[in-house]
């Protein structure tokens, strides 16, 4: 984990302007030398000037001391050891300013404007003084040792402190950039971890939502004519024995067909499961995965009902006491599996309803095949009164429509229902073709 520059502001804990401890340690330390060393060669300012002694040691404390705002106004030290160079003093404090000027983050007219002073301050004072120390002296070195001497110790002085400052600089300005590169990375991760979280929950909830459609397209349709024949078979147990035996019989095939279709979907949804699983190394993998078992899962397993078996599930409804009839237009051709089976879904489903919600009701059921779409529609008139009394009460979760729409609009299909004129009620879709 890294650290951000907000936890590095946080984490100022020195005194005024110095971000820790140690850097105001060091940098008093530092203006204590610089100050000694000043009120040292102060003295000899103060004799050559004609000054009192303590006024120069006065002055060179006073100027040595302002390497203690060196961090926070570095200018003023290079100025101020700039304006007492002609006093041959504060040559610490001219190093140090120097370095710490060009290590800051101000722009380079101003480092180079002031190194460039600085250097042509100290070549000239020490051209002075190396001339009236030949002149004092013995020496007879010649006229070049002058200019020779002046020129090495300004550069000594100056082209160091100043090439290792803007190293030093560059090299934090790097670091600094660095570290904002890694905050950024790990927020993009931060990001990148919370939205494949948000992919996983919405697969997880286009799973759910799959697993319901199909337990209740499965389930719901058998179910419901087994109940109507449990009724039915009640009302004329005793009246018509042979077709009580023909009813129990019915009950028991839509049985164990609703049983061997739960079979198949949760075959299909163990073998999900375990292909799950093997992708759990891979997290965004796996994600993309559940998304598209959750979409194309009777069709991965090439299962499920076609529109050949549209007949038989007219056959079962009418079977069970419904008055249904069914029309084809058009040439019948093959489809898509997931085409088929969402045209048999919705059919299924409204004949379901026309069993839950109108009992006994003439029921119309129109398939028409199109040049590049497939058109169904279910219609049931309004159900007789004495039927609808005595119907077996069937529990309904209001899922069904809600379910067929999704299913037709996921194959970028048309659903519309509602009410009749008539009192009725009717179901159409429209497929894509391909």
């Amino acid at each position: 984990m890294t650290t951000t520059g907000e936890v590095h502001a946080a984490a100022r804990g020195g005194p005024w302007w110095w971000a820790r401890w140690r850097s105001a340690v060091l940098d008093v330390s530092l203006a204590f030398v610089s100050a000694v060393e000043c009120a040292f060669e102060g003295v000899r300012f103060a004799r050559d000037a004609g000054i009192p002694v303590a006024a120069g040691v006065v002055f060179g404390v006073l100027a040595g001391s302002a390497l203690l705002v060196r961090r926070q106004w570095p200018i003023v030290v290079v100025l101020v050891s700039i304006a007492i160079t002609p006093a041959q003093m504060g040559y610490l404090m001219g190093v140090v300013g120097l370095y710490t000027l060009a290590a800051s983050e101000l722009p380079r007219r101003i480092i180079g404007s002031l190194a460039g002073m600085s250097l042509v301050g100290m070549l000239i004072v020490m051209f002075v003084r190396v001339r009236q120390d030949m002149a004092r002296g013995s020496w007879d070195l010649g006229d070049w040792f002058v200019p020779f001497a002046a020129i090495t110790t300004a550069i000594g002085m100056t082209a160091p402190p100043l090439l290792l400052g803007l190293y030093v600089g560059a090299r934090r300005r790097l670091m600094e950039s660095l570290r904002e590169r890694a905050d950024s990375l790990e927020r993009e991760l931060q990001l990148l971890a919370e939205r494949a979280e948000e992919r996983a929950e919405w697969a997880r909830n286009e799973e759910r939502t799959r697993i319901a459609r199909e337990m209740h397209d499965v389930v719901a349709h058998r179910v419901s004519l087994m109940v109507v024949h449990a009724a039915a078979l009640q009302a004329v147990a005793r009246k018509d024995p042979e077709k009580a035996v023909r009813n129990a019989a019915l009950v028991g095939d839509m049985g164990r067909q609703a049983l061997t279709e739960l079979r198949e979907m949760l075959g299909v949804l163990r073998s999900g499961d375990g292909a799950r699983r093997s992708e759990q190394s891979v997290p965004l993998a796996a994600v993309g995965a559940a998304a598209a078992v959750a979409a194309s899962r009777a069709v991965d397993e090439g299962e499920g009902p076609c529109l050949e078996e549209l007949e038989e599930l007219v056959g079962q409804s009418a079977a069970a006491g419904m008055v249904v009839a069914l029309s084809v237009e058009g040439d019948v051709r093959s489809y898509a599996a997931e085409v088929e089976q969402t045209a048999y879904r919705v059919v299924q489903e409204a004949l379901t309803n026309v069993h839950k919600h109108a009992a006994g009701a003439k029921t119309y059921v129109r398939l028409a095949h199109r040049v590049s779409e497939i058109a169904m529609q279910v219609e049931n008139e309004p159900p007789p009164e004495v039927a609808s009394a005595s119907s077996a009460r069937l529990p309904s979760g209001g899922n069904g429509l809600v379910g067929m729409r999704e299913r037709v609009t996921a194959l970028g299909g048309v659903f519309v229902s509602g009410p009749t004129d008539a009192g009725g009620f009717r179901v159409s879709a429209v497929i894509p073709a391909a």
